[in-house]
């Protein structure tokens, strides 16, 4: 079999696309070592990520070009039995396509979208999925979101994303020591990860935070914010500076997976405010990495938490101070809750995601290999 996978996220600081298909890649090498896999990147950096035997090609980098030209021709050369997208396929595609669809927050909530960005998903998406043999989505709930918007039950599959293993519990201590060197930031701190956009609520976390410092004066906890900047950071910014905790707000921008354990290490506690997700993927690095987790009530994220977390209403306030400072100043509850979150992340693999993932690729593959010969053998008329 050849399967080819768009990966021009690997690179780009793409965060959650970047870290799913980064991690399916490995998980095929460890599991298919006779198919074919060619490997489309956006820059070369991103080579030291795929596995050395894979095939790899740089594709342009703009996605007009990439989608709308380079793809499409690369794909009649390398005559793949199948190309992964995630959300978008190329037009005029010459192979069968699977598509990831981790969410559709572009529909439902098209105010957290530039008006470019948005305008492109909606109708993108839409193409891609309707034209697609195959729709994989990381939860139920997405499951049930991708049918009501598209119809598309028949052919969507839900197959969980994974914690990778460079997240793990490390020593407090020497984490602490590294994060205090490397960003100047003091311990103990409350941790929160995620791209500086609307959904992901830190203006809501930095009101909440403001009000577990009012309550509990006796708490010397800094907040530390983890995540890319967007179009969006001004406005968390600002809040951070006109709060009357600024001094004890501090933003890390993007950072890689070795950074990133060391800051989920040194924590006290990770935060998860967002208000919508189509999986909610550090909810398990926090948890592999042996921290206590609060995060929202809604969307996917009660089923990847289940009842591993503290789960508040992030549209309250009073709900998200109150669950950080129960896990604060109840440091029983908090080891509880570490207990559980390292079981529960432990019940998620990415070699489980990618069997599962290869298991599509076959079905689909096979399909078309099978329609191929009974075009071949069918009688002239």
């Amino acid at each position: 079999m050849r399967f080819s996978v768009d990966a021009h996220a690997i690179g780009q600081h793409l965060t959650g696309n970047e870290v799913y298909v980064r991690n399916l890649l490995n998980g095929f090498a460890a599991l298919d070592v006779e198919s074919e896999f060619t490997v489309y990147m956006a820059v070369e950096e991103a080579c030291a990520w795929i596995p050395e035997r894979f095939t790899k090609r740089i594709v342009p980098r703009n996605p007009f070009l990439r989608l709308g030209f380079d793809l499409p021709r690369s794909l009649r050369r390398d005559r793949p039995d199948l190309l992964h997208v995630q959300y978008t396929a190329p037009l005029a595609c010459p192979v069968p396509v699977v598509v990831s669809v981790h969410d559709v927050s572009f529909l439902e909530h098209p105010e957290w979208f530039t008006a470019l960005r948005g305008r492109q998903l909606r109708m993108t998406v839409r193409r891609t999925v309707r034209n697609a043999v195959r729709v994989l989505t990381p939860s139920e709930f997405s499951r049930q979101a991708i049918a009501q918007a598209y119809g598309a039950e028949e052919k969507t599959v839900v197959i969980p994303n994974a914690v990778s293993d460079a997240f793990r519990p490390i020593p407090r201590e020497s984490a602490t020591a590294w994060v205090r060197d490397r960003f100047g930031i003091p311990a103990p701190f409350v941790l929160s990860v995620g791209d500086l956009q609307p959904r992901k609520n830190q203006i809501g976390l930095i009101h909440a935070f403001e009000r577990l410092a009012r309550e509990c004066p006796q708490l010397p906890h800094h907040l530390v914010l983890v995540g890319k900047e967007t179009w969006y950071a001004g406005r968390v910014r600002h809040a951070a500076r006109k709060s009357p905790c600024a001094g004890r707000i501090h933003f890390t921008g993007f950072v890689g997976d070795d950074e990133l354990l060391r800051l989920y290490g040194a924590s006290d506690l990770f935060v998860f405010p967002s208000f919508y997700e189509g999986f909610g993927l550090p909810i398990l690095e926090a948890m592999a990495c042996g921290r206590a987790v609060a995060c929202s009530n809604t969307s996917a994220m009660p089923e990847v938490a289940d009842a591993a977390a503290i789960l508040f209403d992030p549209h309250s306030i009073d709900e998200m101070a109150r669950a950080m400072k129960d896990l604060l100043i109840d440091p029983e509850l908090r080891a509880r809750m570490e207990r559980l979150g390292l079981q529960r992340s432990a019940a998620f693999s990415w070699e489980n995601a990618a069997q599962k993932t290869l298991a599509v690729y076959y079905e689909v593959a096979q399909g078309r290999a099978r329609l191929r010969e009974a075009v071949r053998t069918a009688p002239a008329l």
